[in-house]
């Protein structure tokens, strides 16, 4: 290879790096992810290459921190979550998330959530030397409400996510394109905001490109699961864009939609259960 190509191929793999800088954001549950989804990319920085905290490279990352703001401004619905997180061995991440939801149209004016998550990533992206390897990674997330409703439609106040991801940075297109999918194995109504009833299937999956080095522009996916007894969740959707202002901070815009809210409004019908649509503002930072 001659010094011209050696020089632009360092450029682009520079460039990658720091495309990557913002991902995984720590999403509404505190997951390394988006906003709904996980990818299977694991939160955290290594730490600087000089000082003790050095000696912490391969054992613990650095944490990671972000704060949702949710208006789904058709229901009446005020949604903020923060979490951290954080890896292990280059690993294992650890994250918790604390949500709190005012959903007074509907009776609920203060309901906590709490939200416990590891990922355990199997598999490094291009490992093999393989350029066409994704990242993959499995999860869990333990997630607790006290939300009104569950006693009202019978269900359970807590339960888990289980979950398989895959994700890939693809640069050999045009412009650089972030792809994930993955299959959810969930007894969550409403995000498990409203509580939990029995385990259903979905899958997920999310798109973002990158039309400079600072901005990523994406949508994102998530199935609505059937979880027994006539109830089932409406599809998630949401389009992005997101800044990586700097190599630690990220500010996120998005447009939500997850459902007809009359759906839940009326209680007459548990299937297809939504709670509207509006805007989601993040703040993300990595230490």
């Amino acid at each position: 290879m001659n010094k011209s190509k050696t020089i632009v191929l360092a450029a682009a793999v520079a460039a990658v790096v720091d495309l990557l800088a913002g991902v995984p954001l720590n999403n509404l549950q505190g997951t390394g992810g988006i906003a709904f989804n996980p990818l299977a990319y694991t939160a955290g920085k290594n730490w600087e290459d000089e000082g003790v905290a050095s000696k912490l490279n391969g054992i613990v990352s650095k944490p990671q921190v972000g704060g949702w703001y949710v208006n789904l401004d058709d229901a009446d619905i005020h949604w903020l979550a923060t979490s951290a997180a954080f890896t292990l061995f280059d690993r294992l991440e650890l994250s918790y998330g604390y949500g709190f939801v005012n959903a007074k149209k509907y009776g609920d004016k203060s309901i906590d959530t709490n939200n416990l998550g590891a990922k355990l990533k199997l598999l490094d992206e291009n490992a093999f030397d393989a350029a066409w390897v994704p990242a993959v990674a499995v999860g869990t997330v333990y997630k607790h409400t006290n939300s009104r409703t569950v006693k009202a439609l019978g269900l359970d106040d807590e339960g888990f996510d289980w979950y398989l991801a895959a994700s890939k940075l693809i640069t050999q297109t045009p412009l650089p394109v972030l792809v994930s999918a993955g299959v959810l194995y969930s007894d969550e109504v409403v995000n498990g905001v409203v509580g939990h009833n029995h385990y259903g299937v979905s899958y997920f999956g999310n798109i973002d490109v990158l039309p400079a080095k600072n901005v990523a522009v994406g949508f994102e996916y998530k199935k609505g699961e059937n979880v027994g007894g006539g109830i089932s969740n409406h599809d998630y959707y949401n389009g992005h864009v997101a800044w990586f202002v700097t190599d630690s901070l990220t500010l996120v815009g998005a447009y939500a939609y997850t459902g007809d809210k009359d759906k839940f409004a009326k209680r007459g019908s548990a299937k297809d259960l939504g709670v509207g649509g509006g805007l989601v503002l993040s703040v993300q930072y990595q230490f």
